[in-house]
């Protein structure tokens, strides 16, 4: 089988290895197929996209809305890779799974709107799938609402009418969405389980995802409901995309 890449882009090493370590399990991959690239540590190398299953992408601390005067030198540096990346990516259509930081990818490149009208806090929230996310096959076997775990500061106000909505939920609109067929992007975080949250949740505190003061009750809000369901959609793709 030819290795999956996971890209990612987040500078503290907790949260960073633990992301890969979710990646693996929920996809069932082992080290030698899912590789790993750290996108803020180093320019990103040439991809081979024929000598790859596909790619996936994990969350980060960057905002694509964010002014470009207020970005650093990394995220800059970062955009532009991710842009030159996805020209090829959605030329071909080839598989590509973005969770949380892919929307802004994604989004930013195919012309959505991205701002903060729609952010969510820190929780668990509900989603539900649109008609074309039901029959889509990366949702195969998934109930027509379940819960997922959210936490980001911006989020698509609106969609191209070229791309395919797949899922919203009530305070985001733009939960999930396809380019093409095989070109895929979350907002809701399908990798992450409890206690991967709960780690981001301390590693992050003090990053404007929560109030001075509320590290408790946001710790406690993941908690309140069982978050089951979306880590299947990371099997789901392997299992249809391998080759």
């Amino acid at each position: 089988m030819k290795p999956f890449a996971l890209l990612a882009t987040r500078a503290e090493d907790l949260p960073a290895d633990e992301e890969y370590a979710l990646f693996l399990r929920y996809t069932g991959l082992d080290e030698r197929d899912l590789l790993r690239i750290r996108m803020e540590s180093a320019p990103l190398p040439p991809l081979d996209l024929d000598a790859l299953s596909g790619i996936m992408v994990g969350g980060g601390p960057f905002n694509a809305s964010d002014p470009p005067e207020q970005k650093s030198p990394t995220q800059h540096r970062v955009e532009s890779e991710f842009a030159a990346l996805l020209d090829e990516v959605v030329a071909r259509d080839v598989p590509f799974l973005g969770a949380c930081y892919g929307v802004g990818t994604l989004g930013a490149h195919q012309g959505a709107t991205i701002d903060r009208t729609h952010a969510e806090p820190i929780s668990i929230v509900p989603v539900t799938l649109t008609d074309e996310g039901a029959a889509d096959p990366i949702f195969a076997g998934m109930p027509r609402t379940f819960s997922a775990f959210v936490g980001h500061k911006e989020a698509i106000r609106t969609l191209p009418p070229h791309l395919t909505l797949l899922a919203g939920s009530p305070a985001c609109p733009v939960q999930a969405f396809r380019a093409g067929r095989n070109v895929y992007a979350t907002q809701f975080h399908p990798e992450l389980d409890v206690e991967g949250i709960s780690t981001r949740i301390r590693a992050y505190a003090g990053h404007g995802y929560f109030a001075d003061g509320e590290l408790p009750s946001t710790l406690s809000a993941v908690r309140t409901t069982s978050v089951t369901e979306p880590s299947r959609m990371l099997r789901t793709f392997v299992e249809r995309f391998a080759r």
